[in-house]
């Protein structure tokens, strides 16, 4: 993953015999220190990293 950018994958598990969808998500910040998640949505593993970012300042 380059600086600044994100990359992620959906996959799919079972979990007590229902199929779940989830996200693994990775982020490099500028300064080069990579963010990894797995989160049920795109949209929460943006949270947590917009989360995370917020801490780092």
């Amino acid at each position: 993953t380059a600086p600044g950018t994100e990359q992620y994958e959906t996959f799919y598990s079972a979990h007590r015999g229902k199929r779940i969808s989830r996200v693994m998500y990775d982020y490099r910040d500028t300064d080069n220190e990579l963010f990894s998640c797995v989160a049920p949505t795109l949209a929460e593993c943006r949270h947590k990293r917009d989360e995370w970012l917020n801490k780092k300042k």
